[in-house]
């Protein structure tokens, strides 16, 4: 096989690995579902490349409010590299041990609330931290991890524990150890990942289960659509309802914050 058909084999063998995953998604989807019928947030944390999983989840087209995404700049922002706000601080930052609780600090949770903690890993220390966190305060908490690589990864963590140790359900990208999957004569190491594709097919799944619910609970989600499907005027109203919603679920979690 030539390189692209032996990486896209590889991303169908990825594809079946999410299929056998298919009872624990819809699981996830009825946990979310509770909380936002329920008028609270699924909180959803990715550092450094997991934050494209989080963005994926919302706010995106296709997309509907009842997420709460906790992106930190200072943990995620790539774009210079090296310099200023580069790279290797923001890798030095997702292993501060006491950084997550600063970061929920600044809300206030609910037993109601539910969580997904993205890691390909699951080593680096703040989002272990931030699952931890979720779980001590009785909210349930999803780990989405590429699972092989967690088990042949060491913890960052002085106890040697790990993201799948916080998580009350663990959802894998379905990538081989090291991510990348193609080897090429006379280069050393792999390239090309996936758990980027095998993360992304897990939250549209879930998402989709969720909508199904929602919809059938009498509350269906109110949709980020394109002009192209249902028109400008209606994708404007859509566009601004579900962005207003946001905000007013958002609110419910500054209201008691420190008390």
């Amino acid at each position: 096989m030539n390189i692209t058909e032996t990486y896209l084999q590889k991303c169908s063998d990825i594809i079946e690995k999410v299929r056998e995953q298919q009872e624990q998604i819809r699981q996830v989807a009825h946990w979310f579902a509770d909380t936002i019928l329920a008028g609270r947030m699924v909180h959803l944390f990715g550092s450094g490349h997991s934050r494209i999983m989080v963005e994926e989840m919302w706010p995106r087209y296709g997309s509907f409010p009842g997420f709460n995404p906790i992106v930190e700049l200072s943990l995620t922002y790539h774009n210079n590299v090296v310099g200023a706000n580069g790279q290797r601080q923001a890798m030095f930052l997702e292993n501060v041990s006491g950084l997550a609780d600063r970061i929920l600090r600044n809300y206030s949770l609910s037993e109601k609330d539910c969580a997904m903690v993205v890691s390909s890993s699951g080593c680096n220390i703040v989002p272990i931290e931030m699952a931890e966190l979720f779980q001590q305060k009785k909210i349930k908490t999803v780990g989405l991890v590429t699972s092989d690589h967690l088990a042949k990864s060491k913890s960052n963590r002085a106890d040697g524990k790990k993201l799948s140790d916080f998580a009350d359900m663990i959802l894998d990208t379905g990538a081989p150890v090291g991510d990348s999957m193609i080897y090429i004569d006379g280069l050393e190491t792999p390239v090309s990942p996936g758990s980027t594709i095998g993360g992304a097919m897990i939250i549209n799944s879930i998402k989709a289960e969720l909508a199904k619910l929602l919809t059938e609970a009498g509350r269906p989600p109110l949709v980020l659509t394109a002009s192209c499907i249902v028109g400008k005027e209606k994708a404007t109203t859509l566009f601004e309802a579900a962005y207003d919603e946001h905000a007013h679920r958002l609110a419910e979690l500054y209201v008691n914050v420190g008390k």
